[in-house]
């Protein structure tokens, strides 16, 4: 057992994002767990915003993500759409604003040219392969990734066999996969 495990506390999230050939995708499972409860087993965790030119996807609180989505949404206004320069922005504010601090999310967002993930202690990575994962299940996801990254399939299907992967290995992890993307 995990000794940092919180029955408490709410689990369960693994978040991929595959760029190839042009397109990037955000797919995320569905499950989110309280202790060793599933609390609900199609929760959506990945959105579109700016109309359709940027995708996300997010791993920890809701409600915290929620919140996170519309700051990112209304940095997206403020600064027509760039991406990095709207990120770079919220993940100031997220560091140093006294109520953001504390939410407990992070986040992976694309749009046509850039991957990024945010976090808040004020983290913008951008992956070096195009390939990036969050979330309990993450690092299988993105180990799967890399894996397959290689092959003729498409980032969507890439994405696909990643969670899957993951939900085989990762208990808070399931096989109910939404998918957003651009192409």
């Amino acid at each position: 057992m995990n000794i940092n495990h919180n029955p408490t506390r709410w689990y369960g999230t693994t978040v991929v994002s595959v760029r190839k050939n042009n397109e990037v995708v955000i797919a995320a499972d569905g499950q989110v767990t309280l202790g060793n409860t599933v609390m609900k087993a199609n929760a959506r965790k990945v959105r579109s915003l700016a109309g359709g030119k940027v995708i996300t996807g997010f791993a920890g609180a809701t409600a915290d993500a929620f919140s996170l989505f519309e700051r990112l949404e209304s940095k997206l206004e403020k600064y027509s759409n760039n991406l990095m320069r709207s990120c770079v922005e919220l993940a100031k504010d997220w560091r140093t604003d006294r109520y953001l601090r504390r939410l407990e999310a992070m986040m992976l967002v694309a749009d046509k040219d850039v991957s990024l993930i945010l976090s808040g202690t004020g983290d913008v990575l951008e992956p070096k392969d195009g390939l990036m994962a969050i979330g309990s299940g993450g690092n299988f996801a993105l180990a799967a990734a890399r894996a397959l990254s290689d092959s003729k399939s498409k980032p969507e299907e890439i994405a696909i066999k990643s969670l899957k992967i993951a939900a085989e290995l990762c208990i808070y992890t399931n096989e109910n996969i939404i998918i957003e993307k651009i192409k």
